[in-house]
């Protein structure tokens, strides 16, 4: 079948928008129409070669949503007509880290960081040239195939785009707070970087009922939507010291959880030197691939700060997806307000062009078609 997509072929350059032939789901796949794909600041970073992740030519896109068309064999999990959130982490629920409790690393991971399916072959092409898949669902794409492992069916009551929108900024962000950093009721929070995913640290720390919720940013327009979003205090870092006004904030100590959301070396270096003795510090960033990270190492122990990373909220999707759609619905998560701007397939380079600019918390793909 064919399907309209929008192709990296070269970093640094627009992505272009054409028709491409789509193979059919083979045994445990799933062809699914996606209705909804969010702009995501790690897909800007594949487009600007920043994460040099997949191969190209590719289709990006890792935030999204949408309705199960076709099953392949041996597929249990949906049918036609289902709606999924497209998980850019599979989760195969046997290989060690599944086992483990963590099922955010599972080993499937690493075939679909390579931009085929898990049996290393490919349904996108253009003629004879094969096109990768951003992380197995690469969601810039009218259809796409993915696996079984790679979807989670949800009620069909809830907006595609507050689907996809939990796909990855939302349970990114929470998931930090309650299963990485686990903080405690009565705490101070650090967030860097107060976009898509920050705001959803906020959220986060909202609901482990922190006390002092301390959100850095250089934009004030952002930092103005921290605020709405539950942040007790919002500090423009280029006009005022965070860390001095930090110290003023906590007597002196530093916060007890820090969480940089940007994804750069000096960003986090401030995340750390916030932090109190035995404070924590929770990375979700993605930096450039080739950064690297300048610490006082006598500190770590002296000190005991933590430096932990976090993957894709480091819970279970499976489970946290549903829990947050849950929350959505009870009104204890804000989720439309994210969605700052909507854009049709055609107007993903005027996306990323705003993206990049900062006038943006989450731009959204709206497919046509009602699936």
């Amino acid at each position: 079948m064919k399907t309209k997509a929008a192709v990296l072929y070269e970093y640094g350059k627009p992505l272009v928008i054409e028709e491409l032939e789509l193979s059919p789901p083979r045994e445990q796949e799933v062809l699914v129409k996606n209705m909804a794909a969010g702009l995501c600041h790690t897909d800007l970073s594949v487009v600007n070669g920043v994460i040099r992740m997949p191969p190209l030519p590719c289709i990006p896109g890792h935030e999204g949503a949408g309705i199960v068309q076709e099953v392949g064999p041996g597929v249990t999990k949906v049918k036609p007509g289902d709606h999924v959130i497209l998980m850019w982490v599979p989760v195969c629920g046997g290989c060690y880290y599944c086992l483990h409790d963590q099922p955010y690393l599972c080993e499937q991971k690493d075939k679909t960081r390579s931009g085929t399916m898990l049996d290393g072959t490919f349904r996108l092409q253009k003629g004879d040239l094969k096109i990768h898949s951003m992380l197995g669902v690469g969601c810039f794409s009218e259809f796409n195939v993915v696996s079984e492992k790679s979807i989670v069916p949800i009620n069909n009551d809830f907006p595609f785009e507050v689907a996809a929108l939990v796909g990855c900024g939302v349970i990114t962000g929470v998931g930090a707070v309650l299963n990485k950093a686990k903080v405690k009721p009565g705490s101070s929070v650090a967030v860097i970087g107060v976009g898509g995913v920050g705001l959803n640290v906020i959220q986060g720390a909202l609901l482990a009922n922190a006390t002092k919720i301390i959100a850095i940013d250089i934009l004030d327009r952002k930092l103005e939507l921290a605020r709405s979003f539950g942040a007790s205090h919002a500090l423009n870092s280029s006009r005022e010291d965070p860390y001095k006004k930090i110290m003023e904030i906590t007597e002196n100590r530093g916060v007890d959880y820090s969480f940089e959301a940007i994804g750069k070396a000096e960003t986090t270096l401030l995340a750390y030197n916030l932090l109190r003795r035995g404070g924590s510090l929770v990375i979700m960033g993605v930096a450039e691939m080739e950064a690297k990270l300048n610490l006082p190492l006598y500190e770590i122990p002296l000190l005991e700060k933590n430096i932990l990373g976090c993957n894709y909220g480091s819970g279970d999707p499976r489970l946290d997806l549903l829990m947050l759609l849950d929350l959505y619905k009870a009104g204890r998560i804000r989720l439309d307000e994210l969605i700052t701007k909507r854009y049709s397939l055609d107007e993903i380079n005027i996306g990323f062009q705003e993206l990049e600019a900062g006038q943006n918390i989450r731009g959204m793909i709206i497919f046509s078609g009602k699936g």
